[in-house]
């Protein structure tokens, strides 16, 4: 079975490959609906799942790999870039989240009461205390600025080669996926919008694939793995 076991730690991941890419993606650890499991770390949420994606590629014996990310995948990235930097080849978020200061308690609110509450339910050893100190130490105090895992000084210092998709939610806010862009000195952007239509999209995957072939090196397919979905 495809798990990656470390600790209290099970993962659920799918190996696979197309398009010139071995592709690895996996469930967050405590997803709704997915397969992973894991204590919930209270005081390091983000280093958590950080461990999990830098613990997966070492046991599939992976060093250096570019890896994509929707929504929360973007917070991931960052940190990925800050924790293994020496790593990630090159890094596409997609759709990133972001802090939006007109709506401060927005992913907290939305996963206490989504996320948090359907996970006590399905773990009754996890409080709604638990969670609530969980999600605090990810979106509020410190956290509650920018992208959430690093700070714009780690930005305008990350050489990696970054491509963006821009959303404009409430949860992706556009003007801080806009300024990571302009603080990263190796970054990109794709058009936007990117998804209103069947033209537009096909655009921003040429543009995806363009920028994972131009930086993968040449010696062999790289691994791409997904950071979130």
């Amino acid at each position: 079975m495809p798990f990656y076991e470390k600790g209290e730690t099970r993962l659920y991941h799918e190996d696979t490959g197309g398009s010139g890419f071995r592709v690895i993606a996996a469930d967050l650890r405590n997803a709704k609906g997915g397969q992973s499991t894991g204590p919930l770390e209270t005081d390091r949420p983000w280093d958590a799942y950080t461990d999990d994606h830098i613990g997966l590629m070492d046991h599939l014996g992976i060093r250096h790999f570019m890896v994509l990310g929707f929504c929360i995948g973007g917070p991931f990235i960052w940190n990925l870039l800050k924790r293994a930097g020496d790593r990630v080849v090159a890094a596409v978020p997609v759709q990133p989240s972001g802090y939006r200061h007109e709506m401060p308690e927005l992913s907290y609110k939305n996963n206490m009461k989504g996320w948090g509450a359907e996970l006590c339910e399905r773990r009754p050893e996890i409080t709604m205390a638990m969670v609530d100190k969980f999600l605090s130490n990810m979106y509020r105090g410190e956290r509650a600025d920018f992208v959430y895992t690093v700070s714009r000084d780690f930005v305008r210092q990350c050489r990696t080669p970054i491509l963006i998709l821009p959303d404009d939610v409430p949860g992706h806010p556009y003007v801080v996926a806009l300024e990571s862009a302009y603080l990263a000195p190796n970054a990109q952007v794709t058009l936007y919008p990117w998804k209103m239509n069947p033209s537009q999209l096909q655009l921003a995957l040429r543009h995806v694939r363009g920028f994972l072939k131009n930086n993968r090196p040449a010696v062999a397919a790289q691994p791409l793995a997904a950071a979130a979905q």
